[in-house]
C-alpha cells in the first residue's frame, strides 16, 4: 500500500485587501503556519509521498518569511514531496520555484509538457506538469496513456475539471483514458470526494484554510491510500480558522441578541463569521448587537436583511382577487390557529399576487 498526502491551493502570501495592514500580516503568517502542520501531518500518518498540485502561492511575489518557512517545513517531510504550479504561482525564471534552493526530498516540475519523476524504491511514476503562463487552454491529459510497465502511476496536476475553461481543463474522458491509477489535483477549492472517471480514481482536496466568505466551512488536506489498484480517501481538517455564514429568522423573537445566540454552534471564537438576520421584525440595532457579540469571534460582521412587520389581512375586504383570496384564507387560518402551513400560503399567495392585480369577479 501507498499513503500519499495530497494538499493544494495553499494561496501564500495573499494580499487580504479587505483587513487592515496588521490583520494581513497575522492572516499570512496563520497560512505559513499551516506547512508546518502539513509537514506535521505527514510524519504522524506516515505519508510515503506528499503531492502539492499548485497555487502553492497567490501569485510572484512572496516574503522572505515565506521562503524560508517553504524550505523548512517541506525538508522536514521524510519522504518525496512533489510540486506542480498551478496559475497562481506558475513557474518561470523569476518565480519562486526557480528563485529557491529546495530541500533534496522536493522537485518542483518545471516543463509545460507533462514529465515523468520515477520512484523507485516505492515502485511508483508521477507525471506533473506546471503552469509556465497564467492560462493554459490545453489539457494536460490530452492523449497521454500511462505506459503498462509494472509501476504505479499517479499524477500530479493543477487544472479545471468542470470544462469550458482556459486553466488547463480536464475532462472525464482525458482521466478514464490516462491509464493513471490516482490523479491528484489542484485549482477547485471545495472538496470533490473522492471521483473516478474509467479506472482512473481522482480527487481535489480543497484549499487547507478559506480566506474569505467565498470559501466557507471545514478546509484540510487529503489522506490516500493507494492498495493494488484501489484507493480510499481520508479528509483531514487543517484549518485553524474558519470562515462561516449563519442566517437568524428573528420573526416573531422578543430579543435580536437571544436568537442569534441560541442560533451559534459551540467554539466560534477562532473562527470569523459573517450573521444574516432574516424575517419580520423591528430593525435590529446591529452596532449593539456587534458590541455585545465581537468577543465571541475573532471576527464578526451583521447584515440586516429583516423586512418591517405586515398586517397580513389589511386588503382582505377589497373587491380584489387579492381581497378574495385573503378572505378564504383568513378563514382557513381561524379554523386552524396553529397551522404554519396556512400562514406560509397566505405569504407565498400575496407574494404572487401583488406581483400584478386583478379585480375580482
Amino acid at each position: 500500500m501507498l499513503r500519499i498526502l495530497h494538499a493544494a491551493d495553499f494561496h501564500l502570501d495573499s494580499p487580504f485587501a479587505g483587513l487592515t495592514p496588521e490583520q494581513a500580516q497575522r492572516r499570512r503568517g496563520e497560512q505559513r503556519e499551516l506547512l508546518e502542520d502539513l509537514a506535521a501531518l505527514a510524519r504522524a500518518e506516515q505519508a510515503e509521498l506528499v503531492l502539492l498540485p499548485g497555487d502553492l502561492l497567490d501569485g510572484d511575489r512572496f516574503y522572505p518569511e515565506t521562503a524560508q518557512a517553504l524550505t523548512r517545513a517541506l525538508g522536514s517531510i521524510p519522504c518525496p514531496v512533489l510540486l506542480s504550479p498551478g496559475n497562481h504561482d506558475f513557474f518561470s525564471p523569476q518565480s519562486v520555484y526557480a528563485a529557491l534552493t529546495w530541500p533534496e526530498n522536493v522537485h518542483v516540475f518545471s516543463s509545460g509538457e507533462l514529465e515523468r519523476f520515477d520512484l523507485p524504491e516505492l515502485n511508483c511514476a508521477v507525471w506533473g506538469r506546471a503552469f509556465t503562463a497564467p492560462r493554459e487552454d490545453t489539457s494536460p491529459l490530452a492523449g497521454f496513456s500511462a505506459p503498462r510497465d509494472g509501476a504505479l502511476h499517479i499524477g500530479c496536476l493543477h487544472g479545471d475539471t468542470t470544462g469550458g475553461t482556459d486553466y488547463a481543463p480536464i475532462s472525464p474522458e482525458d482521466m478514464a483514458q490516462s491509464g493513471l491509477t490516482y490523479l491528484a489535483l489542484g485549482h477547485i477549492h471545495q472538496y470533490s470526494g473522492l471521483q473516478k472517471a474509467g479506472g482512473t480514481y481522482w480527487a481535489y482536496p480543497g484549499c487547507p484554510q478559506g480566506r474569505g466568505f467565498d470559501e466557507t466551512g471545514e478546509k484540510g488536506v487529503l489522506l490516500v491510500d493507494v492498495d493494488e489498484g484501489s484507493v480510499s480517501t481520508r479528509f483531514v481538517p487543517l484549518a485553524r480558522r474558519r470562515y462561516e455564514i449563519l442566517s437568524v429568522d428573528l420573526t416573531g423573537e422578543e430579543s435580536a441578541l437571544g436568537a442569534i445566540e441560541a442560533a451559534l454552534p459551540p467554539n466560534t471564537q477562532d473562527h470569523i463569521y459573517r450573521i444574516l438576520l432574516t424575517g419580520e421584525g423591528e430593525t435590529p440595532d446591529l452596532a449593539s448587537l456587534e458590541r455585545a457579540l465581537s468577543g465571541r469571534f475573532y471576527g464578526l460582521t451583521l447584515r440586516d436583511h429583516t423586512r418591517l412587520p405586515r398586517d397580513l389581512w389589511r386588503r382582505r375586504e377589497e373587491d380584489t382577487l387579492t381581497g378574495l383570496f385573503l378572505r378564504e384564507m383568513q378563514s382557513l387560518c381561524e379554523q386552524e390557529p396553529d397551522n404554519e402551513v396556512y400562514q406560509l400560503a397566505v405569504r407565498f399567495g400575496l407574494a404572487a399576487l401583488e406581483g400584478g392585480e386583478d379585480a375580482a369577479l
